[in-house]
């Protein structure tokens, strides 16, 4: 991952930010995607090769593991980060839009023209929309995450055992998870996490709807 390009949208993103824009990214930043770069994608790693049950009949454990994990909480993770953090870009790419018509206007018109943007980052207008749908919209999927989390993952808990019977499996076989504990710790912490980050976001968006 080149840190130099990451590190340059970070900077455009809490540019343009209010001061909860700041702290949502810094929560993001630091409490979710550290954490899963450096440990969560480690603790997950060996989530199937040591799912273990008390069988060896072949396809049981492959068949039991896809029934209680039908989607790896790693990789529900990772789109959920890619896709929260999106809105963000666009409202880069918004300014970025700005300025380049500003350069346009002044290019055509010369220094003297009157400017259309006199300060592009300014959320007004159709960036002011922008940015407030932005924060709906990572709002409306760190909750639409939260409940795929709850469904698939009761309480968002993972039990010791589970018992399967689902064939190939001879009869009714204890399968063990590994790790579970530590699992967890690991998810309840992302679930605070994504919580806080919903409410900060509608915070900020009320902020801005108020100070309009």
């Amino acid at each position: 991952m080149n840190w130099g390009v990451f590190e340059g949208l970070l900077s455009g993103v809490n540019k343009y930010s209010t001061a909860f824009g700041r702290i949502w990214l810094s929560l993001v930043f630091i409490f979710r995607l550290l954490v899963y770069v450096v440990a969560a994608e480690r603790v997950w790693s060996d989530d199937h090769k040591d799912f273990d049950c008390n069988t060896r009949q072949p396809g049981c454990r492959n068949v039991c593991f896809d029934y209680f994990f039908p989607v790896s909480h790693i990789r529900l993770w990772a789109l959920q980060l890619i896709l929260v953090t999106c809105p963000s870009l666009l409202v880069i790419m918004h300014v970025a839009y700005r300025e380049a018509k500003e350069q346009r206007h002044r290019a055509a018109g010369g220094d003297n023209c009157r400017c259309i943007y006199p300060n592009p980052g300014k959320k007004r207008g159709g960036l002011w929309w922008t940015y407030l749908l932005s924060l709906f919209f990572k709002a409306g999927v760190d909750v639409v995450f939260l409940y795929i989390f709850y469904r698939f993952y009761r309480n968002y808990t993972l039990p010791r055992v589970v018992k399967c019977e689902l064939p190939p499996c001879p009869n009714m076989v204890d399968c063990f998870i590994s790790r579970p504990t530590e699992k967890n710790i690991f998810t309840l912490f992302m679930v605070v996490t994504a919580c806080i980050c919903v409410v900060l976001s509608l915070i900020e968006a009320a902020y801005l709807i108020c100070k309009r």
